[in-house]
């Protein structure tokens, strides 16, 4: 096929995948057609379309009207008008291959000739989709992860035929939606992100079918020992014991007797209201930190880490689309390739070996890649070398797991804190990265440092609290060597704020020296509703910036307030619609930019040193710093281009 331009979309299934699908596809601008075989079916998905808008509005988490974006929405129930003019037609109907097949035979028919045919399939081959087509050159995979409206990811699959074009239209068409898609080069089955989810799920259950454990202690140890999001029985009751016992039906895999037993017994989950936990006259999932016991999460792990590189090694995706997929699929505190780096490729390997020794099992038959990555001496990040190559020595920034950044030319050091499976949640492993960051960088290359959050969800939703669970009280108050570095860093920094502002984010925010947030987002500091206060210095911190009155109110409550009241009460520099953020954004750093590096090194320390001083130490600091500045060449360069009356050109000397 030749090269798309995506213009015109339609989505074939109005369920909740079909209209979530067409719906950011519309905010994103494109022109809909959403078709389902009824026009009930039809009518309700549109509803929910304009429900959902309806929310994203009032969160200010729109940049247009409800109205002018469903605008870009139509409806059918014929295929072949509804796809008469498409670009890109995306099948989100039922997983079943013989109705697949049969809607593809369809397109083949009536869609355009150099249309991209994707299919929203979670498990089904491609292959076998396409060949329903005479155009299998035109058919690709595109999984979007439900709700689509609220999760980033979407693995991007190569049929047995898929060309490079077709699979770089459907790429290029999913970051156009402010989505994360990662390649899948070959049409395995359960993709990346299932591939790897499978032994998550699937290895608890053998062992407990085979009396190792116990429901609770395995969701219990991968949550609070090894700061998984859910447990795997909980997380199976929540999307049906039925649907994994299926999955591994369907591929010709082993199941495991605990599981075969729920689904003989009908207890499927949540939506049976009893699977693994009894949610109707139950406590549902009810696990908690002293169920942990001394259940082998290295046996977990290790099999994950192993279909990891069974996946890399195949050439069906690299180290780093692993981890995308299951941080952003499936909310893991990782990837599993930078975990697997740091417990150690050797002792995986060990791990697999010796329970492959013990029970025969082929499940834990070591992949060919992981074998010579660890004979090859890449064992992890000690070694210097694993899935990833490590920085081995020198000075400066390191390699970090949680965080981007960027250094411009100009000096604009920009710091993204990368953990939107996790809203941002600051952990101790992110916490000392941006300590090791601000302490290793140059600071003479430095004029001014930003801060943000990755996704439009949170700048940083709070304190990882899975994170600082095996830590002492003692420990637990000792958080704050990040938050003074930022404070203390001798050039301006700013926090860019959108989406949630909360706990440890907050103080975060309230250690940087500007803040500028979008109208939706939403701050507070809900320690006290788990029994705590606010670290960080944040109790003192908003004491000194709101007054008694409005700090108490803020942290003894609880409550969030939005960004016009943040505005109001001095929290925030600005509040700003977001569509003009980055235009805001751009006028501070600007001035930062351009401004005299050694006045504002000075301004900050005697403004921060200052407030903590009495009035006549603080104005003895001011004066100190005053002179110290008197000769200086940015001195001497402020006022020439005062008298010349041209922008002065700073060189911090």
């Amino acid at each position: 096929m030749t090269d798309v331009d995506v213009r015109r979309v339609t989505v074939l299934g109005a369920g909740n995948m079909g209209h979530g699908i067409a719906e950011v596809a519309a905010v994103a601008g494109y022109d809909v057609v959403m078709r389902d075989v009824e026009e009930e079916l039809v009518s309700e998905g549109y509803e929910s379309i304009e429900w959902s808008l309806e929310k994203l509005a009032e969160k200010g988490r729109l940049d247009e009207s409800v109205a002018d974006v469903l605008a870009r929405v139509d409806t059918a129930v014929e295929l072949e008008s509804a796809v008469a003019d498409a670009d890109l037609v995306i099948e989100a109907a039922p997983e079943r291959m013989d109705l697949k097949k049969e809607i593809f035979a369809e397109l083949d028919e009536h869609a355009p000739e150099n249309a991209v045919l994707a299919s929203n399939t979670s498990s089904l081959s491609i292959m076998e989709i396409a060949s329903a087509t005479s155009r299998p050159e035109s058919v690709v995979g595109m999984h979007f992860f439900n709700p689509p409206v609220k999760m980033a990811l979407v693995e991007v699959i190569y049929g047995a035929e898929t060309t490079e074009e077709t699979a770089e239209a459907a790429y290029g068409f999913v970051e156009s939606l402010d989505k994360t898609p990662i390649y899948v080069r070959k049409d395995v089955s359960g993709f990346v992100v299932n591939t790897v989810l499978g032994p998550y799920i699937a290895e608890p259950a053998w062992m407990v079918s085979e009396g190792e454990a116990t429901v609770r202690e395995a969701d219990a140890a991968m949550v609070h020992r090894r700061g998984y999001p859910m447990g795997p029985f909980e997380l199976s009751d929540l999307t049906g014991i039925d649907v994994t016992h299926h999955v591994r039906e369907e591929a010709g895999r082993p199941i495991p007797p605990v599981m075969a037993e729920k689904v003989e017994n009908g207890d499927l989950g949540r939506k049976t209201g009893r699977g693994h936990y009894d949610y109707e006259s139950g406590a549902g999932a009810d696990y908690t930190p002293d169920d942990v016991g001394e259940f082998d999460t290295l046996r977990v792990e290790a099999r994950m880490a192993n279909e990891a590189a069974r996946l890399i090694g195949d050439g069906v995706a690299t180290p780093e689309e692993v981890d995308t997929g299951v941080r952003l699929g499936l909310g893991f505190p990782e990837g599993i390739c930078r975990r697997a780096d740091d417990i150690g490729l050797d002792a995986i390997l060990k791990k697999l070996e010796t329970l492959s020794e013990e029970t025969g099992e082929e499940r834990f038959a070591p992949d060919d890649h992981l074998v010579e990555l660890v004979e090859s001496g890449k064992t992890g990040r000690a070694a210097g070398a694993g899935f990833y190559d490590y920085d081995s020595g020198g000075e400066g920034p390191g390699d970090y797991r949680f965080l981007n950044y960027d250094l411009s030319e100009e000096g604009l050091l920009e710091i993204e804190l990368d953990r939107p499976e996790r809203m941002n949640a600051l952990s101790t492993d992110l916490l000392e990265e941006i300590d090791d960051l601000l302490s290793s960088v140059d600071v003479d290359s430095v004029r001014c440092v930003t801060f943000e959050g990755a996704g439009d969800r949170a700048f940083s939703a709070g304190a990882d609290i899975e994170g600082f669970a095996d830590r002492s009280p003692t420990d637990a108050m000792d958080v704050t060597p990040a938050f003074e570095t930022v404070e203390e860093f001798p050039r301006p920094t700013l926090a860019k704020i959108e989406g949630y502002c909360l706990g440890g984010g907050l103080e975060l925010a309230l250690a940087c020296d500007l803040r500028v947030a979008t109208e939706g987002s939403e701050f507070g500091a809900p320690e006290i509703n788990l029994g705590l206060i606010p670290g960080g210095g944040g109790t003192q911190k908003l004491l000194r910036m709101l007054g008694e009155t409005r700090a108490k109110e803020l942290v003894f409550r609880g409550n969030r307030i939005g960004a016009d009241r943040a505005e109001e009460w001095g929290l925030v520099n600005r509040a700003v619609p977001s569509a003009e953020s980055d235009d805001v954004v751009g006028e501070f750093v600007d001035d930062l930019l351009n401004g005299p590096p050694l006045a504002l090194e000075v301004a900050k320390k005697v403004m921060n040193e200052g407030a903590d001083a009495s009035l006549d130490a603080a104005l003895a600091m001011e004066s100190q710093g005053f002179g110290l500045l008197f000769s200086t060449d940015d001195l001497r360069e402020g006022t020439a281009a005062f008298r010349e009356k041209r922008d002065p050109e700073f060189t911090g000397e």
